[in-house]
């Protein structure tokens, strides 16, 4: 297990996590049933899909990407922290700038969500 932590959520309505506490940053952790290796290769294939998406970091239990939005080009960061003894991927999605984001970061999460769920 890697002592990894994600790091918290800002103040401001513009990121969430499934390690705030708070019901305007909290979001559920994803679920994994297969070993660590292929839940990862599968989250990333799915992420793979998406559009203007990069893989910034990796290692064997975490994930970095860069989401860029289609107008303004803000970036997103985007964080994944497989965590094997409970199967679950922690994760956090947050805008870099602004404060607001019309729950971009929520929306984008919960619609991963549904495409991966039964994937890993």
């Amino acid at each position: 297990m890697s002592l990894r932590t994600l790091p918290p959520c800002p103040s401001s309505p513009n990121c969430v996590s499934t390690q705030a506490t708070d019901e305007g940053h909290a979001i559920a952790p994803l679920r994994y049933k297969k070993p660590r290796a292929e839940a990862k290769e599968a989250l990333k294939a799915m992420i793979a899909t998406l559009p203007r998406v990069k893989l910034v970091e990796e290692d064997e239990s975490y994930l970095h990407y860069e989401f860029t939005s289609l107008l303004l080009r803000f970036v997103d960061d985007v964080e994944f922290l497989f965590d094997d003894d409970a199967h679950i991927i922690q994760f956090r999605s947050a805008s870099r700038t602004g404060y607001g984001d019309l729950g971009v970061n929520r929306k984008r999460m919960e619609e991963l969500r549904a495409l991966v769920e039964r994937k890993l």
